[in-house]
């Protein structure tokens, strides 16, 4: 069974980091891209970062670049979003994807978990 299962999320001040992390199967994990997206409410679902199969490439979007960190572990077969400097703005739930190549054609998604960044 194909799964993506995110934790990680909760309410934190404007500042303070947090890392999220995505547990996948091992059929949709190795050989694959894994993605984070985040969606706000009222708000069209965002990319923010991925990393490829073997972990040696990886890409965040411009508005959380040198912020945020996306690595993998492939022994654990999990992904972490690390979050610094986290803004109000970065309030959303986030999930994460797997999809072959690079970059990814997304084809499985988790969940999500919800980061809430607030005084």
């Amino acid at each position: 069974q194909a799964q993506l299962l995110e934790s990680g999320g909760r309410l934190v001040q404007p500042g303070d980091s947090l890392t999220l992390t995505c547990v996948a199967s091992e059929n949709i994990f190795k050989g694959y891209t894994l993605g984070w997206f985040r969606q706000a409410p009222g708000k069209e679902r965002e990319f923010v970062a991925a990393v490829s199969e073997t972990g040696g490439s990886t890409y965040v979007t411009a508005s959380v670049k040198g912020r945020f960190i996306v690595s993998r572990n492939n022994t654990k077969k999990s992904a972490h979003l690390q979050m610094n400097n986290l803004r109000p703005e970065d309030t959303a739930t986030y999930c994460c994807a797997s999809g072959r190549l690079w970059p990814a054609s997304y084809e499985h998604w988790g969940q999500g978990t919800q980061v809430t960044v607030s005084s």
